[in-house]
């Protein structure tokens, strides 16, 4: 079993910046594939980012490319959401998930492990 926790998320205005932590406790992480998620009010839960723990390969949405970056820390079993020029439309519940297998295209279903969810809200 995986235990993921999320911090970091909070109220900032359009154009600022937040960065998101999830912590994993349990199993070894060292070989899990790491994603970031986020479900809007009335919307899908929808693909932000992802990383492969072991190479460090990264893949993002296109809504959020060259705003936002993914990395981990494998001595600290954190990941991290760097969140640059925030926009409203980025205002969600972020989420953070494990997969035990797959690659950096697995969708929501490939996860096998999640988190509570931290709410990000960015004011226009």
């Amino acid at each position: 079993q995986v235990q993921l926790v999320e911090s970091g998320g909070g109220l900032v205005q359009a154009g600022g910046s937040l960065r998101l932590s999830c912590t994993a406790s349990g199993r070894t992480f060292s070989s899990y594939m790491m994603g970031w998620f986020r479900q809007a009010p009335g919307k899908e839960r929808e693909f932000v980012a992802a990383i492969s723990w072991v190479s460090s390969s990264t893949r993002y949405a296109d809504s959020v490319k060259g705003r936002f970056s993914i990395s981990r820390d494998n001595a600290k079993n954190t990941m991290y959401l760097q969140m640059n020029s925030l926009k409203a439309e980025d205002t969600a519940v972020y989420y953070c998930a494990a997969a035990i297998r797959g690659s950096l295209f697995n969708g929501i279903r490939g996860y096998d492990y999640w988190g509570q969810g931290t709410q990000v809200t960015v004011s226009s």
